[in-house]
């Protein structure tokens, strides 16, 4: 992850930048959302790793487990 995913991220999460100071009064759920999205997009890189690690079921099997870690 580099310096622009997170950004994109930011702002997908509704952080609003106004001259790279922080417009939302109200920060804790763009942190939430945040959060969240860089969790998602650790988990799927983990599951890409297991899948190109080990390509067999055991695999497929852990990288299914850790995408569905996003689901609870």
């Amino acid at each position: 992850m580099n310096r622009d995913d997170i950004i994109k991220m930011a702002r997908e999460a509704g952080a609003m930048f106004d001259h790279m100071t922080w417009v939302e009064r109200d920060l804790a759920p763009v942190f939430e959302r945040f959060a969240a999205l860089v969790a998602a997009h650790e988990r799927e890189a983990c599951a890409r790793v297991c899948l190109e690690e080990a390509p067999s079921l055991d695999g497929q099997l852990c990288a299914a487990a850790i995408r569905a870690r996003g689901e609870k």
